[in-house]
């Protein structure tokens, strides 16, 4: 099918998962609107990511749409609110059986995405190959849609933030800042966290450092009980996603295992040592690790065979250049 780029008014674009996630597909999405220059590109995130999306300049409008059951009058709402926007183009850029359906049944002519989940309702398609983890996520994503011929030379990650947010954290631009987020939502990918502990003191006492340690709130109590030392600024649940990025932006550097805070510190060009398991395909640094030339990833088969002066010595090294 031919696609007549003049004529495509609304790209709809689907990645309603994790944060992180979301964040890999910027440049498939700044590849759309290079592409389709007269098109308006519609988001459907999850709610807690909108912040992010809002700070993405060639996102037009932004519908939320979380991972939980809806019930079967939203999800009629929704297929008639897509219907009625005469969309051109559908993308998921994760396998989505219920957006598969919802494209289809809106009447969208033009309906990307990877063969699985009803992969047959969809116009244009590849197979779904990503748990062999042979490239990058921002790789994948801009194979997909360069199904529709979507391209752009610049792959970068960015995002639009006020760095002054973080201000509120009693955080200046002099401080000698690190951020360290010691968790994963995942415990297979786990660092064990009093190695975070550990190597956040010795960084205080040997580089004097002003260390932040950030997470989400799920981890508010354990954060509490690990990270007491008064020299440490724990902000864990205290941030919004603008506020971690904006605090991410004024420090050195990221210290991290695989999350999404890794992904938001390259779109907003901290650097990132990121601490990876390496003998699992579809989990390893080569998808999932930080996007850029300025990050370093350490990675075993073992995460209990990384040392905390091991990542000590590449922490030292990477602030000393």
């Amino acid at each position: 099918m031919q696609i007549d780029r003049a004529n495509i008014k609304n790209i709809l674009v689907v990645r309603n998962d994790r944060f992180g996630e979301f964040l890999l597909n910027i440049p498939a999405l700044r590849a759309l609107k290079e592409t389709f220059i007269n098109a308006r590109i519609i988001t459907v995130v999850n709610p807690y990511v909108r912040e992010l999306a809002e700070c993405m300049p060639f996102v037009d409008e932004i519908i939320e749409w979380g991972s939980e059951k809806h019930s079967l009058s939203e999800k009629l709402k929704l297929i008639g609110h897509l219907r009625k926007r005469s969309i051109n183009i559908a993308i998921m850029l994760n396998p989505s059986q219920e957006f598969n359906i919802f494209t289809y049944l809106a009447g969208i002519p033009i309906r990307v995405g990877y063969d699985r989940k009803w992969g047959f309702l969809l116009t244009h398609k590849i197979e779904d190959k990503k748990y062999l983890g042979e490239k990058h996520e921002v790789e994948y994503n801009l194979e997909l849609v360069g199904l529709i011929q979507a391209e752009t030379e610049d792959k970068t990650l960015f995002l639009e933030i006020d760095s002054s947010i973080a201000g509120s954290f009693d955080i200046k631009d002099n401080d000698n800042l690190v951020v360290v987020h010691p968790w994963t939502s995942d415990p297979l990918k786990q660092w064990p966290t009093d190695n975070f502990r550990k190597l956040s003191e010795r960084l205080i006492k040997e580089k004097n450092l002003k260390i932040a340690i950030v997470g989400g709130k799920e981890e508010l109590n354990k954060s509490k009980e690990l990270f007491s030392d008064s020299n440490l600024i724990n902000v864990t649940g205290k941030t919004t996603l603008k506020q971690l990025a904006a605090l991410l932006n004024k420090s050195r550097l990221l210290i991290s295992g695989d999350s999404g805070p890794v992904h938001l510190a390259c779109a907003v060009g901290t650097p990132v040592i990121a601490i990876f398991r390496s003998d699992i395909t579809a989990k390893s640094s080569r998808r999932w690790g930080p996007w850029g030339s300025a990050n370093f990833v350490i990675e075993k088969d073992n995460l209990c065979d990384i040392s905390v002066d091991e990542v000590l010595e590449i922490v030292k090294e990477v602030l000393d250049k």
